[in-house]
């Protein structure tokens, strides 16, 4: 069973990757879009659309910010938080998701329950934690966990029942048992949609940050721009705002980067 995997082909040429002149055309064009999106922040800026303040004065209110250390205090805060609820979200969602993709009796019996709190906002969820578990920690990590889990769940249970059945009845016919297939068939198959999951669940676990924080938080974040809110200090919400926006940015790059070595067998554009 060495050579029967779910890439299929094993001993094929390996697949297709980005040349060095598709990395830098790419890089390129991302600069030009970031250069781009800041001279139409300057521009409307300058117009003075709804006293939005204009990129020097964000930089020079983030400066003040990480000077006397309030920005990296929540930063880490909010790091901290994003990354216990996310990784508890994304270890719970791996197996439920492989049973409920594998075992027919659990996916009747989980999915029905799956289906119903992905309807529900994780931020409905917000009133029943503060009651559930008071006003710690505890709370707004399982607020974030909840996202991150049902973004994940529902695409690695995907990733299982999209299996090639050829790939297994192939390995049946060779003798393989069900573990055999499982790690070496499903599990493989099933590697970018549980990488893809991961990255959408990301998305969902800073999504829901700003909101978990409203939850009696001192630092952090949501915590530093809900404060801003008070005082109609737009630019320490920006400054809120670029920060997630770019640790989110690096935490899926390296997800990214994960899936390109991991999925090394998959053909790409």
């Amino acid at each position: 069973m060495t050579q029967l995997t779910a890439t299929g082909k094993a001993q094929a040429a390996p697949a297709a990757r980005r040349g060095p002149g598709r990395s830098r055309r790419a890089l390129v064009l991302n600069l030009v879009a970031v250069v781009a999106g800041l001279l139409v922040w300057t521009a409307l800026a300058g117009f003075g659309v709804q006293g939005l303040p204009n990129p020097l004065e964000v930089a020079g209110r983030a400066v003040e910010l990480i000077s006397d250390g309030t920005l990296v205090t929540d930063a880490l805060a909010s790091l901290r938080r994003v990354l216990i609820g996310f990784l508890l979200g994304t270890l719970l969602a791996i197996p439920v998701g492989f049973l409920m993709g594998w075992y027919a009796t659990a996916r009747g019996l989980l999915e029905p329950y799956v289906q119903f709190f992905r309807t529900i906002p994780p931020l409905a969820i917000i009133p029943l934690a503060i009651v559930l578990m008071g006003i710690d920690e505890r709370p707004k990590i399982f607020v974030i966990f909840l996202a991150a889990f049902l973004s994940s769940v529902v695409s690695t249970f995907q990733g299982v029942v999209g299996v090639d059945r050829t790939l297994i009845n192939a390995a049946r016919v060779l003798g393989a048992s069900d573990r055999t297939i499982f790690l070496r068939v499903v599990v493989p198959a099933s590697t970018p949609f549980i990488l893809v999951g991961m990255r959408v669940g990301l998305g969902a676990a800073w999504g829901t940050l700003v909101a978990a924080e409203l939850i009696a938080a001192q630092e952090g974040l949501g915590f530093r721009m809900q404060q801003a809110q008070l005082y109609y200090d737009l630019s320490t919400i920006f400054v809120g705002l670029i920060t997630i926006g770019v640790l989110g940015l690096l935490m899926d790059r390296l997800l990214l980067l994960a899936e390109r070595r991991l999925t090394d067998w998959q053909e790409r554009r």
